[in-house]
């Protein structure tokens, strides 16, 4: 059951504290908790409820979903995000509390329900609101007269198209799961001890009545230890070593079809029987590199309990293979938009149109500009650009001009847009740095993509709370300051008068 609870909120003083005083309304979570609309995110979290007027009441979505944000924000465990909430008074404000408490509000396992309700749908939604533009508009240069008549400027209606302003950064980046390093000796290990604990299932009521399979489990263990423990293993021991491994499984996989003619499946557990049919598909990938002798296949699984990562090939230096999602944003006005995630491997230059449609459908426009790398710039992608009169970043196709004067031009602006395409670099580095998407610490898919999608919209709003104090800033100097135009100062207002 869900009661609609959002718009039941209070302000920070009206914050009970047991201990006495008042909350700072200055503190940057309750600033936080003025930027995003609780309301309009009711409806939407309703929905993952079957029935609203049925069951045990549910935690509201203000309590999920800023539970998720002071995980992602301070990057911490979900024991350690509870611990956080119920000793700070600030915390437990932020998530819709009226007063302070000194218990747990909820225990840490529902932090995985919050992931699961949630998504990263819902979560985009909330980035969208946050980094809405408009919210953004101020004079960021001082007011200049183009001798244009007051309010005739805004009364204009033309049904020409809006033109095209703005610039788009794009780019992409892999974001590793926390799994060990994937080697072939290491995962068919994994899979054959996965397979002994369902062998012991499936007997475990034949005990006393049947012989006990033999597995073989110790031995393939020693041969298992032999080589992961060698310093520098040879191809052809690895080889040797991957295929005992192999004989053990398809011995295991023999068993378990006897065992289960006498046993029925349905004694093994949920994560058993997943373990079970992703192991007949390891199986059956690492014999076809093995019978082949090649170290490549389609789809290759490297995880048995998270079948969903794939190898992503970034050819970076320090990690030229990474393992997790794949992930490709877009940087507008400082704000990271998710346009594209993805577990397999994708050319990201593929991405650049249905970027530019969602950034028309965000503002209203298209971009002036796209500043991409050089991956970006396919035949597609240029005709699209030129169709709508876009510049795409880089050097034009064909022969360099042979002006030296237009040759110029054209590296001066190159330079500039390489200047401007560092800030999503600088916004990996910052998601990688502070908020954990070097390393996603989930486990399913599902959730997975819920803390990528919740660790922008943290990105977003600590944007967001810059723009909220440069705007005060520049208030304050209109109020105390005036422009002197002519010579481009700004005077202190009493030496004005």
């Amino acid at each position: 059951m869900y009661k609609f609870k959002a718009q039941q909120t209070i302000l920070p003083h009206e914050f009970f504290l047991p201990f006495g005083g008042k909350l700072n309304p200055e503190n940057h979570w309750c600033k936080l908790a003025e930027l995003i609309d609780w309301g309009s995110l009711e409806s939407r979290y309703a929905k993952n409820f079957k029935d609203i007027n049925v069951g045990q009441e549910a935690l509201s979505v203000r309590v999920a979903a800023g539970s998720l944000i002071i995980q992602n924000r301070k990057n911490l465990s979900d024991r350690e995000t509870v611990q956080e909430i119920t000793e700070n008074p600030y915390m437990q404000y932020f998530i819709g509390l009226e007063a302070f408490t000194y218990k747990a509000p909820f225990d840490p396992s529902m932090m995985v329900h919050f992931r699961k309700r949630l998504g990263k749908d819902i979560i985009n939604e909330i980035n969208e609101m946050i980094a809405n533009p408009k919210q953004d508009e101020s004079d960021d240069e001082p007011p200049q007269d183009k001798g244009t008549p007051a309010g005739k400027t805004d009364r204009i209606k033309t049904d020409a198209p809006e033109a095209n302003q703005g610039k788009l950064i794009l780019d992409a980046t892999c974001a590793p799961a926390d799994i060990h390093f994937p080697t072939d000796i290491w995962l068919l290990n994994n899979v054959r001890e996965a397979l002994e604990e369902i062998i012991d299932v499936l007997h475990s009521p034949h005990i006393g009545s049947l012989k006990k399979p033999r597995t073989y489990r110790n031995k393939a263990r020693k041969d298992f230890l032999n080589i992961s423990k060698s310093k520098r293993p040879n191809a052809k021991k690895i080889r040797k070593a991957i295929g005992k491994q192999l004989r053990y499984i398809k011995r295991d996989f023999s068993i378990i079809k006897g065992l289960a003619e006498i046993s029925p499946l349905g004694l093994l557990n949920k994560k058993q029987y997943q373990n079970l049919l992703v192991a007949h598909e390891i199986y059956r990938q690492q014999s076809e590199m093995f019978l082949n002798k090649k170290h490549k296949v389609e789809d290759r699984i490297v995880s048995l309990h998270m079948p969903f990562i794939r190898p992503i090939v970034r050819g970076k230096t320090n990690a030229p293979v990474e393992f997790g999602a794949k992930l490709a944003i877009s940087i507008v006005n400082g704000y990271a938009f998710m346009e594209h995630l993805s577990f397999d491997n994708y050319n990201e230059g593929t991405t650049l149109i249905a970027s530019v449609e969602n950034f028309k459908q965000r503002f209203g426009h298209y971009p002036e500009a796209v500043l991409a790398d050089k991956i970006y710039r396919n035949r597609d992608n240029i005709a699209y650009c030129k169709e709508h009169n876009i510049r795409l970043s880089g050097p034009p196709l064909g022969r360099p001009v042979k002006d030296p004067e237009l040759l110029r031009q054209q590296y001066h602006q190159e330079r500039q847009d390489a200047s401007l395409r560092n800030a999503v670099e600088g916004k990996f580095g910052e998601g990688k740095r502070f908020y954990g998407l070097n390393r996603i610490m989930a486990r399913l898919q599902t959730t997975t993509e819920t803390v990528i999608a919740m660790q922008l919209l943290v990105m977003n709003l600590e944007k967001r709370l810059r723009s909220l104090f440069i705007q005060i800033f520049k208030v304050l100097l209109k109020r105390y300051f005036r422009f002197i135009q002519p010579n481009n100062i700004w005077v202190f207002a009493a030496d004005f008068d």
